[in-house]
């Protein structure tokens, strides 16, 4: 339900309306909503009009809406002005231009819809000064179905329109960015980074490129990065191509050295090196390392985030590896243990070491099913391996037998898709 109370109205609804001089002759019929943002972004500065008479023609004017009165036969200048100003200031926001039919993010429904009308209110002020305040957008059938219909009576549209449910975002969270003349919902960081990484990547795959761009280059890096490993590889391109290669470098840092060798592999080797030449020489290392394997190995699909502790560690020693994990805590379902020659003897599920004493040895504690894989394993012995032993990772190892990465779940999710 709008929030204008009885005094509400929508730009579909007001276009074509008349407007009089003091005098009650209508002097042009309202084509346009004009905001300034310098002034008041939540307030329609001026009614631009189509002037009437043939000498005028198609000819634009406006009128600000401070020198309107709302009386029985419709809007008319006040007694003491008859002023009409030029529409053409670049700085003003055109409403039904450069709002209708734009694409908002609804965060609230982790979407992107359409904006379809915008509800107004008529207000009055202490010194008896008429104000049009905006007060949401309209995102739902109900919009639509008025724009669809006007011309009809205003009462046999609002009749029609009322039986559709509204769908309103309110317009504190609409931000109007000048002089791009686009519109964006108004969300701070830590409203983007509470949100999923898998629904910020759907938000940016259904916006047009100019919006996706732009919510893209808002993020900060870490939430820039998760996100930027939940999309396809063609719009990753996309999205960071227009990026330089300081900022790309300072997202691939965030991303999971896996992920963020799928994507640099992907990018032109000129692209690619000069992102590299950018990052942290430590984590440059462990993404050149993995950039060195066929995409479809399990080496190719592995990350190198993961905990791996002596056999002579303790269960404190585990709490003190997971304080200083950098990676994707969430990922790590088991601790890996090796022996003298670094070669992998064993694993430990950590929900049992997190309900055991801090000076338990891991030795003493039961251990979980062992499987691992090759470096070279393809996809396809992977994806078997994960669905026979129904495992949450698969420990990758070297010929060796030394620990050089791990499989997670989500990267065999991501393989199946890919072959689909």
């Amino acid at each position: 339900m709008s929030r204008c109370g009885p005094d509400k109205t929508t730009v579909a609804s007001l276009v074509g309306a008349s407007v009089r001089d003091s005098g009650g002759a209508i002097i042009g019929r309202v084509r346009e909503f004009a905001v300034s943002p310098s002034r008041d972004a939540s307030r329609v500065y001026g009614l631009v009009l189509k002037l009437s008479g043939r000498a005028r023609g198609d000819k634009e004017n406006m009128v600000a809406v401070e020198d309107l009165e709302d009386t029985s036969d419709g809007l008319r200048l006040t007694q003491n002005s008859s002023r009409l100003l030029p529409p053409n200031d670049p700085a003003l926001i055109l409403l039904e231009r450069d709002l209708l039919d734009q694409q908002i993010i609804d965060v609230h429904g982790r979407k992107v819809v359409r904006v379809n009308d915008v509800h107004l209110c008529w207000e009055h002020t202490s010194n008896h000064r008429l104000n049009l305040r905006i007060a949401e957008v309209e995102v739902g059938l109900r919009g639509a179905v008025r724009r669809l219909i006007k011309g009809l009576p205003f009462g046999t549209v609002e009749a029609i329109a009322s039986r559709f449910t509204p769908s309103v975002i309110p317009w504190e969270f609409v931000d109007l960015i000048d002089p791009s003349r686009r519109v964006r919902l108004k969300i701070d960081q830590d409203r983007l980074s509470s949100m999923h990484p898998s629904d910020l990547a759907d938000i940016l795959e259904d916006l047009a490129p100019p919006e996706r761009q732009a919510l893209f280059e808002s993020l900060d890096e870490e939430v820039a990065a998760e996100t930027l490993e939940e999309v396809q590889p063609k719009l990753q391109k996309s999205l960071i191509q227009s990026l330089d290669s300081e900022h790309v470098a300072g997202i691939v840092e965030e991303m999971d050295p896996g992920a963020a060798a799928d994507l640099l592999a992907e990018l032109p080797e000129e692209k690619s090196e000069a992102i590299l030449e950018e990052m942290d020489p430590e984590e440059r290392q462990e993404v050149e390392e993995l950039l060195e394997f066929s995409h479809d190995s399990a080496a190719g699909r592995m990350t190198t985030e993961y905990i791996a502790l002596s056999e002579t560690a303790r269960v404190a020693d585990v709490l003190a590896a997971l304080k200083e994990f950098e990676g994707d805590i969430e990922l790590i379902t088991d601790i890996y243990l090796t022996g003298e020659a670094e070669q992998i003897t064993g694993l430990i599920p950590i929900v049992r070491i997190l309900l055991t004493g801090v000076d338990t040895p891991l030795a003493e504690l039961p251990r979980g099913h062992l499987v691992t894989c090759g470096v070279d394993a393809n996809g396809r012995k992977v994806a078997e391996l994960f669905d026979k032993y129904n495992l949450r990772s698969l420990p990758v190892i070297d010929a060796e037998g030394k620990l050089v990465g791990v499989v997670h779940a989500e990267q065999v999710i991501a393989l199946l898709h890919a072959s689909r």
